[in-house]
């Protein structure tokens, strides 16, 4: 099976017990994630199937094994057991951890918060499809004083998405494509739901940072920028960040056995990139490129 073939996953499907999270990377000094120094947590899951995703391994839902080749002994016979694996050539994606686990893993890098106005961000994936986990967790941070955020595409109930935003000093908001009937055929996501839900948490006073990925032929057409600024227009928001397009992810295709549909898709030159923010900045935007 293909990654493009798996099967349609909704926001509403992937929690575990109340005390227990499924991720699949915990990344340290991270400064492209919100304010200061980071550490990311990648939530595993995701309801939509953005052809230019950069992390194929948070789409399922599910705990994976892979096999990279470069470390393969070739044994016979081969267990194809991560567990027993002596090379460690099989790979397991995907892990279940408690609420105290994770507290602590994160809570290693508090000096770095501390001294830099950094903190914690959640991403995926989808964050929203273990929201319950989630908002659990950053309350506790938030208990702790640290700095929160949340990286989302906003496309589940606001029953799941308030109450976590509630518990973010920043949540970084994703508008993909701003055409409904083009946004459900692609990359499978209810555009006015994420617009709804993007005005209410606004209407709430919660720091909201909207983020446009730069995609050629989808999201960096001329017509969607400009969409995107007339959206964002009424509201008080006047920062945007740009996140180009880039081909980091086609590896981790090969190796889950997927194809990137994007192979021949070119990032956008420095040029592209100067339009696009100059635009914005002509409405009156402070741009930010690269997240």
């Amino acid at each position: 099976m293909t990654l493009s073939a798996a099967p349609r996953i909704t926001c509403e499907v992937l929690e575990t017990r109340a005390d227990t999270a499924r991720i699949f990377n915990i990344q340290r000094y991270s400064l492209n994630d919100g304010q200061g120094i980071r550490t990311v947590v990648f939530f595993k899951g995701c309801p939509h199937r953005c052809p230019w995703c950069a992390n194929p391994e948070s789409l399922s839902p599910a705990i994976q094994t892979v096999r990279r080749e470069s470390k393969c002994l070739h044994c016979a016979p081969c267990l194809r057991d991560a567990d027993e694996c002596p090379s460690g050539a099989f790979e397991r994606i995907g892990r279940d951890i408690t609420l105290e686990q994770l507290e602590r893993e994160v809570l290693k890098d508090e000096i770095f918060y501390r001294t830099s106005g950094g903190g914690v961000t959640l991403s995926g994936g989808e964050v929203l499809m273990q929201a319950g986990f989630a908002t659990r967790f950053l309350k506790r941070l938030r208990q702790a004083g640290l700095h929160t955020a949340i990286e989302t595409a906003g496309d589940a109930p606001l029953s799941r998405l308030l109450p976590l935003a509630q518990q973010c000093d920043e949540v970084l908001f994703d508008l993909k494509i701003m055409d409904p009937a083009r946004a459900q055929a692609v990359v499978k996501m209810d555009q006015p739901r994420v617009m709804e839900n993007f005005l209410a948490l606004v209407r709430e006073g919660i720091n909201v940072i909207p983020r446009l990925p730069l995609i050629p032929g989808f999201t960096q057409e001329e017509e969607n920028v400009r969409q995107v600024l007339a959206f964002l227009a009424p509201t008080s928001i006047r920062e945007l960040h740009l996140l180009p397009f880039h081909q980091y992810g086609e590896p981790k295709y090969r190796l889950l056995g997927g194809e990137w549909a994007m192979k021949a898709c070119v990032p956008p030159t420095a040029e592209e990139i100067a339009r696009v923010r100059s635009k914005a900045e002509a409405e009156g935007f402070h741009v930010t490129t690269g997240g």
